[in-house]
């Protein structure tokens, strides 16, 4: 007797979507793209400006909660709220992540900086996979999405603690997944390679060029590109893939 029946729809119509880092770049791409396929969406992020300009965005149907995924009381405060509004949660992606000082050796890595960029982009994934797992078990059905890089397979010089940490997202999805497995839960991740959102255009544009030259397609990644794998990755139609990490990076990475 199979313990995790493959489910008949492929439609993701209805379903509730929440979106960490949702406010700007690959978070609200993702978001308007699940929102445009008819899923309920929720927006987590820190930045409450942001956040209302994009629930604007979205047409104004998406809901908001400012949150710090790094904060478990934050963030189990956020999921209550969104449990109460809709009884359930059947997507999550996580996108908050933060790079953190770059273009240096890691002997000139501030240490408080390292633990920054580890609560944001690992911690804050753990915490978020924690809280809402119990809800999809419940549901016996679930689709997790971690945003790693290519940093985090291939690592990125000048980059010592987002490559440790988004490192640590790809072994953690690859972890929980294993957890989960017959449970109706999928938990993957996606490495994509340098995409032009706001978080890169803050890093050195030296930074930028050394990572875009080692893509053989000579190009960054398109936040449309993210949207439409994540897509994917998210729905139903994603029944027997998990802990694995999906590749955007042009051919930098082939593993």
């Amino acid at each position: 007797m199979e313990s995790n029946p493959i489910r008949m729809s492929t439609s993701i119509e209805n379903q509730v979507a929440i979106v960490t880092g949702g406010a700007s770049g690959i978070g609200l791409a993702v978001a308007q793209k699940l929102n445009s396929l008819g899923t309920k969406v929720v927006l987590l992020d820190l930045d409450s400006d942001s956040l209302d300009q994009a629930k604007e965005s979205l047409g104004g149907s998406a809901e908001i909660i400012q949150a710090d995924v790094t904060n478990e009381e934050s963030v189990n405060m956020a999921i209550s709220q969104v449990i109460s509004r809709f009884g359930k949660i059947d997507i999550v992606f996580n996108s908050a992540g933060i790079t953190g000082h770059t273009g240096i050796k890691p002997h000139e890595v501030d240490v408080a900086d390292f633990d920054r960029v580890y609560e944001v982009n690992l911690k804050g994934s753990f915490i978020i996979c924690k809280t809402v797992i119990p809800h999809m078990i419940e549901a016996a059905y679930g689709r997790i999405l971690l945003v790693a890089s290519v940093s985090g397979k291939d690592g990125n010089a000048g980059m010592t603690a987002y490559s440790a940490s988004k490192a640590g997202v790809i072994g953690l999805a690859k972890s929980i997944a294993k957890d989960y497995a017959d449970t109706g839960v999928t938990v993957n991740a996606i490495a994509p390679a340098v995409v032009r959102t706001a978080m890169v255009e803050a890093l050195p544009e030296s930074q930028v060029e050394y990572m875009t030259s080692r893509i053989p397609m000579g190009r960054c990644c398109t936040l449309e590109e993210i949207a439409e794998m994540s897509a994917f990755i998210l729905s139903p139609k994603n029944s027997f893939t998990t802990g694995f990490c999906f590749d955007l990076t042009g051919g930098r990475a082939t593993y």
